[in-house]
């Protein structure tokens, strides 16, 4: 289980995660998610065994990495579908989703793992998203059969192919609304 940003550590394990943290960071924007631990614990200046006491797994560490950005993004949302119709706050969800995934290349394939990790980050971002197409299918123009892991594999396969051609930004729009057209209600079958 990782630990979360509640759980209480000794100074100097609280000193070595900031550094394990801040470390991730500037090595993901930089290089990509798919960077080894041992050079993340390098570039932090602790052994391996350190870092891998702190995080269990490169998703754990991704999801620590990138938590307040969930937060934000969750906030940002949450704010956003109390102004917008539910349907297009989903698909707003979904774009949005792919945008901050692309920012760690790499990340994308890790995507449905680290959601499921439990940073408040990870919450807040699953929780939404729940949220949204909850209220989407409730207005009865989202099927029924979508689940919340769908949104996630949509979001994850669009931002492994906006990565794979060149980070083309004006893709994500296009390819959000045509999986925004499949699930819509009252189409004929």
């Amino acid at each position: 289980m990782p630990l979360t940003d509640e759980t209480p550590l000794r100074a100097d394990a609280q000193q070595n995660r900031d550094k394990i943290l801040a470390a991730a960071e500037e090595i993901f924007l930089e290089r990509g998610a798919t960077v080894s631990m041992n050079e993340v614990a390098r570039h932090a200046g602790v052994g391996i065994g350190t870092l891998y006491r702190r995080f269990a797994t490169r998703e754990d560490l991704l999801a620590a990495a990138y938590s307040a950005r969930f937060v934000a993004f969750a906030e940002e949302m949450q704010a956003h579908a109390e102004r917008a119709d539910c349907v297009l706050a989903l698909r707003d969800y979904l774009e949005r989703l792919v945008r901050h995934t692309i920012i760690y290349r790499g990340f994308a394939s890790s995507l449905g793992i680290v959601l499921k990790t439990g940073t408040p980050g990870c919450l807040a971002t699953s929780k939404v998203g729940q949220q949204l197409l909850q209220s989407a299918q409730d207005s009865g123009r989202v099927r029924l059969d979508v689940s919340f892991e769908d949104v996630v594999c949509i979001a994850t396969a669009i931002s492994l192919c906006v990565e794979q051609n060149g980070n083309s930004q004006s893709r994500i729009a296009n390819l959000v609304g045509v999986f925004t057209g499949g699930i819509l209600t009252g189409l004929p079958e």
